[in-house]
């Protein structure tokens, strides 16, 4: 633990702001997808490392990094797999940008169009008009003219 880490407050599960180091991937933190003023630095030598421990998780509601390459930030936010990708920020929402989770974070998407699409049936509507059915008569005729 660098930082934090003691209850707060006197109900409830709430926890000082915390910021774990010295970490591996095996231990459980890293694993969970935790609810709270937590941040878990782990140490990296290449993007496919950091990849290959971002994305071996059975969550995947958001991530988080920060850089000063943005060709850097793209591909690896492409290869993350997580619901909102934030690149030298964090948790800034915005009601028309859809929000959901891959894998166990969650179904589907709320906010903006996405999250309307839950909720409604798309069915397509065709209608012959007069002037159509001059051009392209019904039933086709049994005889090519």
């Amino acid at each position: 633990m660098h930082l934090g880490g003691k209850p707060h407050g006197g109900h409830g599960y709430w926890v000082q702001p915390t910021i774990i180091t010295n970490t591996r991937p095996d231990m459980e933190f890293v694993k969970e997808e935790i609810f709270g003023p937590v941040a878990v630095i782990i140490k990296f030598d290449d993007d496919e490392t950091v990849l290959e421990l971002a994305n071996d998780s059975q969550y995947g509601l958001a991530a988080s990094f920060f850089t000063k390459n943005l060709n850097r930030a793209v591909n690896v936010a492409n290869k993350l797999q997580a619901g909102t990708v934030w690149v030298n920020c964090v948790n800034i929402l915005h009601p028309g940008v859809p929000y959901g989770g891959f894998k166990q974070s969650g179904i589907g998407r709320e906010c903006g169009q996405y999250a309307l699409d839950t909720c409604v049936v798309h069915t397509p509507l065709l209608t012959a008009h007069e002037t159509c059915r001059d051009a392209n008569p019904w039933p086709l005729p049994a005889t090519p003219t």
